[in-house]
């Protein structure tokens, strides 16, 4: 059982959580302000903190260092009116667990606070190594909840972009991802996946780089990918090899978006989903 502190909670969304199967057997507690929470964290036990959704992330992340003396290893959500790339930013340097910008979904904050409330050796799987608005550089490491933290960042990053083509890059780069991390990198939480983004006036463009040693994917009868024209024939080769469905997630990123380019080993790719 994990406990989750909210300060500032809306009504909706606190009954919405409250009342999540994904949260169940985990207690809400709620606090009127920053202060008051401070003064919960300190005097009680608490695995996950949520943010006012009243206060900025720049108000949220100046005061992560307070809530962590009052209580470490809590995993803060932040929740904000709006978000702002400089504030992203800002808010994965100093290691929020993510972040959610108004309006907001009840079904998607519920799934990351359950993440949250499960998670365990989480602070090193996102390293940034370079970001500004416009070029974010990080390492992630390769477990799942990684990943779907990263897409969270990510997603919250380009919240300036209309939702269509984001939505789509999102959903192309989060199979591309899960597909570095499980073949690339053997969802080994040690080995790293390389990401850039980068937003041009008409471009959204993701390059990820896997640690794995890379594959002709033409001489895989087990691929997808390397036979999108006979689904089928991949499905028998699987089965008969006693391998899981694969490709078919990298087939559906390949119709979402305009270009995805490997490189001659397949251990790099990039994305690119023009705007205009």
């Amino acid at each position: 059982m994990a406990r989750i502190l909210m300060v500032a909670p809306e009504d909706a969304l606190l009954k919405a959580l409250r009342s999540s199967p994904l949260l169940e057997g985990h207690p809400i507690d709620v606090a009127s302000g920053d202060a008051a929470a401070l003064r919960r964290l300190r005097g009680r036990a608490f695995d996950v903190l949520v943010t006012s959704p009243e206060t900025s992330l720049e108000e949220d992340a100046a005061i992560l260092d307070d809530v962590r003396r009052a209580r470490p290893g809590v995993r803060v959500v932040l929740l904000a009116p709006r978000a702002t790339p400089e504030a992203v930013i800002l808010a994965l340097r100093r290691r929020a667990f993510a972040c959610f910008s108004a309006p907001f979904d009840p079904a998607e904050i519920g799934d990351m606070l359950a993440r949250a409330a499960g998670a365990d050796s989480w602070k090193d799987g996102i390293e940034v190594v370079f970001a500004k608005p416009d070029w974010i550089s990080v390492r992630v490491n390769c477990a799942l909840l990684s990943a779907e933290r990263l897409l969270n960042f990510l997603t919250e990053l380009r919240s300036d972009v209309p939702e269509a083509p984001r939505d789509d890059l999102m959903l192309a780069f989060r199979e591309v991802l899960l597909n570095a991390m499980e073949y690339g990198g053997g969802f080994d939480p040690d080995r790293v996946v390389e990401v850039v983004a980068v937003r041009t006036a008409r471009t959204l463009v993701f390059h990820l780089r896997d640690p794995g040693p890379g594959f002709d994917l033409g001489a895989l009868p087990h691929a997808a990918l390397g036979r999108p024209e006979d689904p089928l024939a991949v499905a028998e080769a699987r089965e008969a090899r006693g391998l899981r469905p694969g490709g078919f997630g990298l087939l559906l990123a390949r119709q979402v978006v305009d270009e995805m380019i490997h490189n001659e080993r397949a251990n790099e790719v990039i994305l690119i989903k023009h705007l205009r």
